[in-house]
């Protein structure tokens, strides 16, 4: 079945794609859930006006985001922690140890948005990526010190 999608779904497409799927699958989630209309051509003329609009849309939020990144290029963090013997850490820091951190310089950032792959266990400077926009993933150093 051939459907438009209303939405960007990462496995299927962005806003405005035609894409062709099973039907019970567009029967009951894509369409029901709004996420997609059927091919027809008024719906391909609605959507590509929409199209044009998310477009711009996402062009302005890119651009918010390059900013954004500029000013966190460069941030560098330094987070106390209690340290047992041999440099490791009693519980480990992690996104949200980074994103408290960074509200103390003025910077508000979301939990998810910082991309640690796994929580850091030992002292040390680590450099960890912060996506705030798809494709724009700024880095800053958090320095993890004894207490």
């Amino acid at each position: 079945m051939k459907v438009i999608l209303t939405e960007t779904i990462k496995s299927l497409g962005i806003i405005g794609t035609e894409v062709d799927v099973k039907s019970g699958y567009a029967r009951n989630y894509l369409l029901p859930q709004q996420k997609a209309v059927h091919a027809t051509e008024p719906n391909r003329k609605r959507l590509e006006q929409e199209k044009v609009k998310f477009e711009l849309k996402q062009a302005k939020e890119k651009q918010i985001a390059e900013q954004m990144a500029k000013q966190l290029e460069g941030v560098s963090v330094q987070i106390p922690a209690r340290v047992s013997e041999g440099n490791r850490l009693y519980g480990s820091v992690s996104e949200r140890d980074i994103v408290q951190a960074l509200s103390t310089l003025g910077i508000d950032l979301e939990k998810r948005m910082v991309l640690l792959p796994e929580p850091i266990k030992e002292v040390g400077t680590y450099s960890v990526p912060i996506r705030v926009y798809t494709d724009v993933e700024p880095e800053i150093t958090v320095e993890v010190a004894p207490e």
